[in-house]
């Protein structure tokens, strides 16, 4: 399989050092609209999002995976490529543990040594950063984002377009709204509504977004 890599950045590289692990897939190219010209840096094709259609072209078995970490971003450039889902990879990094039972999206990314268990569902284009557990019987949605150990518990709902910061933590059978921001080091013991974002211990909601800052976001890194 071949592999295109989209956000050349922090965690564009990060999963390229995961891409590299793996002995049946080769990245061809990264591609990021700060790059104007199309060019080879060693055997990699580097040049702006809209070269994608031109890469279709020039390999076999290529697949996309948006290595951007902002979730309103990673939305906006999947809305721009309108691709078919089956042309996006799911990476899961060789260190994670994922049960049998679960299940994971397209596009969807699983860092070093995350823990995926029983019956838990990640969506489509999620990112399940670096050390991060989803427990039993989560469901998370589309364009998620969990930080480095970031823990959810058993039963949470964490609807589409969440960024849960590293080393918080959801208590069980908890739902947070959809593109709501929990900070760095929480604790979500209560339901959180849509658009806001909560922090502390236990987690307050200090601000609430409207609608369309969440949609209206400009591609950009």
């Amino acid at each position: 399989m071949n592999i295109v890599l989209i956000g050349d950045g922090g965690h564009g590289k990060v999963v390229q050092d995961l891409v590299l692990l793996h002995k049946n897939i080769k990245l061809v190219a990264f591609l990021d609209d700060k790059h104007t010209e199309v060019c080879k840096k060693g055997n990699l094709i580097v040049g702006p999002i809209s070269f994608a259609d031109t890469i279709m072209s020039m390999f076999q078995d290529v697949k996309f995976v948006i290595t951007i970490g902002d979730n309103q971003v990673r939305k906006k450039i999947i809305n721009k490529l309108n691709l078919p889902y089956i042309y996006y990879a799911t990476l899961i990094h060789p260190t994670a543990t994922i049960s049998p039972s679960a299940a994971i999206g397209y596009g969807s990314v699983i860092m070093a040594h995350a823990v995926i268990d029983a019956d838990s569902h990640i969506g489509d284009h999620v990112i399940i950063n670096t050390s991060s557990v989803v427990e039993h019987d989560n469901i998370v949605g589309d364009f998620v984002h969990l930080s480095p150990s970031a823990t959810l518990t058993g039963a949470v709902k964490i609807q589409e377009g969440v960024h849960i910061g590293a080393g918080a933590t959801v208590i069980p059978n908890i739902e947070i709204g959809q593109w709501s921001v929990i900070g760095a080091g929480s604790a979500v013991i209560n339901p959180i509504p849509p658009n806001t974002t909560a922090v502390g211990v236990p987690a307050k909601v200090k601000e609430k977004h409207k609608m369309e800052e969440v949609i209206c976001e400009s591609v950009q890194e």
